[in-house]
């Protein structure tokens, strides 16, 4: 075996091990879409509170009407089950074309790496809800889900854990602005996962 063809056989080897430690079956396109959904998601959410005929300005009040916490609250959980529904769909159909399982010990794994950050602020979220501290919340989902993605991003491609630090500096953004709330979490939600999945479905698939 001469030097190129023991090149060749290590980065063979390495690929395997790759495959057997990385979730690989994360679909680009799902996090196109995803964002898409979080774009309708907050203007659907903007429409509900303040109306089509408003501005697009800075927002120093809130609505606090239970209907409309209703109603923004059945907009988050729709986004939310179409985002999972999506990724869940995308990335069994990615894999099944790799000949992968998607339920396997990496997959575990980064499901509890980035469980546990999801599940606390989601609570911590409600917790500011049902306190009235609306204003935080935005900045408070945007942070959360940024340490889940970067608990996470180790086992799987490396955009989603830069995606992840992007989230959180959008997070502490919005904390400072809090009027601009719902931009950010645009921003984050949206546009920055558009930007991810085409990134990620060009890199690797």
């Amino acid at each position: 075996m001469d030097q190129q063809d023991l090149i060749k056989e290590i980065g063979h080897i390495r690929s395997m091990m790759e495959k057997s430690s990385k979730v690989l079956s994360i679909s680009g396109l799902s996090g196109v879409l995803i964002g898409i959904y979080a774009l309708l998601g907050a203007t659907a959410g903007y429409v509900v509170v303040y109306g089509f005929d408003s501005r697009f300005d800075y927002r120093d009040h809130y609505v606090t009407e239970p209907a409309v916490i209703n109603n923004l609250i059945g907009v988050a959980l729709t986004v939310l089950i179409a985002s999972l529904i999506t990724g869940l769909w995308m990335a069994r159909r990615k894999a099944k074309k790799a000949r992968q399982y998607i339920w396997n010990p990496s997959s575990k794994a980064m499901l509890l790496a980035m469980g546990i950050p999801l599940i606390t602020g989601g609570l911590f979220s409600l917790i500011l809800l049902s306190r009235g501290y609306f204003s935080l919340i935005g900045a408070t989902l945007l942070i959360f889900y940024g340490l889940s993605l970067t608990s996470g991003g180790i086992y799987t491609f490396k955009e989603v854990r830069w995606l992840g630090i992007l989230e959180i500096l959008l997070g502490l953004f919005a904390l400072l602005f809090p009027g601009y709330g719902l931009w950010f979490w645009a921003l984050g939600f949206g546009v920055l996962h558009i930007i991810y999945g085409f990134i990620v479905h060009k890199r690797y698939e």
